[in-house]
Formats: structure tokens, C-alpha cells, sequence
């Protein structure tokens, strides 16, 4: 079943297709984006606004948020029903 996960500004993701949801501050981030971007494979659903989590689809898609990668993972435990308790104890 496809659940869509809004990451911002009323753009949507399936939350089934998404590989990883990263912060873009490293080096390397920043490279696999440009790349994304060069290549067309970068879809921008910040609004103009500044880059905070990049979504990693399993199309080899990046999706650039400007919500946190905490938000993003959070919505989508809940539409899994996933306890985001357990979620935060297992990234600290």
C-alpha cells in the first residue's frame, strides 16, 4: 500500500520508495546532490527555502526538503505505526 508522507509545502513522497533520509551538511552529501542536480535527478520541494534533509528514493531520486530529517522520519513512523519513541532512542 503507497503512503504519502508530506515533506513540506504540500509536496508528497511514498514513504515505501524512500532508501534514506540524510542531513546535507558532509562533503560528500553536498557532492551526491550537485551530482543529482547535473545528472536531472534532484527534485527541489524546498520552495526557495534552505536545504535541510535530502531524501534518498529508491530510483536513485534525491529529494531536497527544508524540513528536518527528524520531522520526515518522524511522520513517516507514525503513518507506519511506528513508535517514534523507539525511533529516537535507537538515533541517540
Amino acid at each position: 500500500m503507497n503512503r504519502l508522507i508530506n515533506i513540506g509545502f504540500g509536496n508528497v513522497v511514498n514513504s515505501n520508495k524512500i532508501v534514506g533520509i540524510i542531513r546535507p551538511e558532509a562533503a560528500p552529501i553536498k557532492r551526491m546532490v550537485q551530482n543529482a542536480k547535473d545528472a536531472g535527478t534532484a527534485i527541489d520541494a524546498t520552495c526557495g527555502r534552505k536545504t535541510k534533509a535530502v531524501i534518498v528514493m529508491d530510483s536513485g531520486h534525491l529529494v531536497l526538503s527544508a524540513l528536518l530529517p527528524e520531522t520526515i522520519s518522524n511522520r513517516v513512523n507514525v503513518k507506519e505505526g511506528v513508535s517514534t519513541e523507539i525511533i529516537t532512542n535507537i538515533l541517540e
